[in-house]
């Protein structure tokens, strides 16, 4: 079966067999966080072409003296953190499958400015169409250095197939549900990413 294919059917399915939990997430960060519920962010899709990435919010609004954003971690909120442990932030990430923005599994989509900041080999991850999980994610998802998790996304690119795609969505389901490496030491997700030092481009 074609990818996009079996990502559009798969998708629909979860689409309507979650959407009970979609609903019921919806009402509480309205009424935990108020509106916006969603949190939308322009991300690289394929070839590194933007599209609007969809989330429910997990984080206030709330801003310093100087109308800045408080640091992440100040605006993580007890329920923003259960939704991120058990992935329920991303569930609205189906519609985005859906759309052809991403797919079910692949390297997941990271920040615009880090474009220019990928070496050679790590720019490799954008050969393919980003996904929900992948390869990194179930090595580690948030708990391992940008360097590894860079090398993950280029193996999967390199050795992409429906077998291995099959292996990652069930081992993503296990990894949710023991709640594995959803951060970084200190860090909510992960630090900022500033390049690569090592000169790594076979």
């Amino acid at each position: 079966m074609p990818k996009r294919l079996f990502d559009f059917i798969i998708s629909c399915l979860l689409l309507i067999a979650l959407s009970p939990i979609i609903a019921i997430t919806a009402v509480l960060v309205r009424f935990k966080l108020g509106s916006p519920i969603l949190f939308k962010q322009q991300r690289p899709g394929l070839h590194g072409v933007p599209f609007l990435v969809y989330k429910f919010r997990t984080m206030t609004s709330e801003k310093d003296s100087l109308g800045q954003l408080l640091p992440d971690h100040l605006r993580l909120t007890a329920f923003g953190v259960f939704m991120r442990k058990f992935s329920l932030d991303e569930l609205l990430q189906l519609i985005n499958v859906i759309k052809g923005d991403l797919s079910l599994i692949g390297p997941r989509p990271l920040l615009m400015e880090y474009l220019p900041l990928y070496n050679e080999k790590q720019a490799k991850r954008h050969l393919v169409r980003p996904g929900i999980t992948g390869w990194a994610q179930i090595h580690g998802r948030n708990a391992v250095s940008w360097e590894e998790r860079f090398e993950y996304d280029v193996w999967y690119v390199e050795n992409q197939s429906f077998k291995l795609d099959l292996k990652i969505l069930l081992l993503t389901v296990k990894k949710v549900i023991k709640s594995e490496g959803v951060s970084n030491g200190n860090y909510v997700t992960m630090p900022v990413f500033q390049g690569t030092t090592t000169n790594s481009e076979g």
